[in-house]
C-alpha cells in the first residue's frame, strides 16, 4: 500500500453536476481507514465545498489548496502559505481594470472579485460561497494567489503573456465548461512544490505517493510523485505526465485509482 494519495478536485474528484460519486467516497474512505493519507490537491481555496471535501477525505490531515500557495491542516486551521508579491499583485489588478477581464484575488480563506457578470456569480456557486463583490485590493491578511476567469478559447493568448515572477496554472471545470481558470502564484509555487512539503510533513518519500489529476495544473504534482495517474477525461498534458490511466470522472475513475494505491 502507498503512503499517500493526492487528488485533484475538478475533473477528478468532482464531475459533471458538481457531485462526487458515492463509490468514489467509499474507495477513498477505505484507503484512509487502511492507514493511507488522503490529500486534497486543488486549485480551489480552503473554503466552501473544497474545505468540506478535505475534511471528509482526511479530517486531521494536511491538504493543498490554491495550486500549492496554501497548505492547510484542516482540523486546526494551521497553514503554510506562499505570498503573492504585492508589487506583482498590483500589476495584475491594474491589468484587470484596464482590460475588463475577470480577476479574483485570494488569501488562505477569503477572496475578492469586482466583476459582477455571470461567470463571477457562477464561480462563487461552484466554490460554495456567497457572491459578494468587493475591491480587489481590500482583503485583510496575506494574498497568496490571483486568478483570471476567461473564455476557454482565450487560453493560448493568456498563456502567452509575459508574467515575470509569476507562475500560471490553467484549468477547466466540467461544471463551467466554457471558462478557463488561470491561477497565478509566485514563481516556483505549484502543486508539485506543495506535495513535496506535505510528504515531508508525513515523513514519506515521494516514490510512495500517488497523484491523480486531469489537467495542466496537475502536471507539476504528477512529475514529482512515484505514481502519477491521469483520469480518462484528462487533457493531453496530464496524460503525457502520467504512468497510469483510469476511467472518466463521471464513471468513477478516481475509485479505480484509490484501489490501485491500496494494492501497490
Amino acid at each position: 500500500m502507498l503512503g499517500m494519495i493526492a487528488v485533484d478536485v475538478d475533473g477528478t474528484l468532482v464531475g459533471t453536476g458538481n457531485i462526487v460519486l458515492p463509490e468514489v467516497w467509499a474507495a477513498l474512505a477505505r484507503a484512509r481507514d487502511a492507514g493511507m493519507r488522503v490529500v486534497l490537491c486543488s486549485g480551489r481555496p480552503a473554503v466552501g465545498h473544497a474545505l468540506k471535501y478535505a475534511r471528509r477525505l482526511d479530517p486531521d490531515g494536511w491538504h493543498v489548496f490554491q495550486n500549492g500557495a496554501s497548505i492547510v491542516k484542516v482540523d486546526t486551521g494551521e497553514s503554510v502559505s506562499e505570498e503573492l508579491p504585492p508589487e506583482l499583485l498590483l500589476k495584475l489588478v491594474e491589468d484587470a481594470r484596464r482590460s475588463g477581464r475577470i480577476l479574483e484575488v485570494y488569501t488562505d480563506t477569503k477572496y475578492a472579485v469586482e466583476d459582477t457578470s455571470a461567470p463571477s456569480v457562477d464561480h462563487a456557486a461552484l466554490l460554495g460561497v456567497p457572491f459578494a463583490p468587493r475591491d480587489l485590493l481590500s482583503l485583510p491578511g496575506t494574498v497568496v494567489r490571483a486568478q483570471w476567469l476567461v473564455p476557454a478559447g482565450d487560453k493560448a493568448a493568456v498563456m502567452a503573456e509575459a508574467t515575470p515572477g509569476l507562475q500560471r496554472h490553467p484549468a477547466l471545470s466540467p461544471v463551467m465548461p466554457g471558462i478557463l481558470f488561470v491561477s497565478i502564484t509566485r514563481d516556483g509555487v505549484n502543486k508539485g512544490s506543495a506535495l513535496r512539503r506535505v510528504a515531508a510533513l508525513y515523513n514519506l518519500t515521494l516514490d510512495r505517493v500517488m497523484m491523480v489529476g486531469d489537467g495542466h495544473n496537475d502536471v507539476t504534482a504528477m512529475e514529482v510523485v512515484g505514481y502519477p495517474v491521469a483520469m480518462g477525461n484528462a487533457d493531453p498534458e496530464a496524460l503525457a505526465a502520467s504512468r497510469f490511466q483510469v476511467g472518466h470522472v463521471d464513471a468513477g475513475g478516481l475509485a479505480q485509482a484509490a484501489q490501485m494505491a491500496m494494492e501497490l
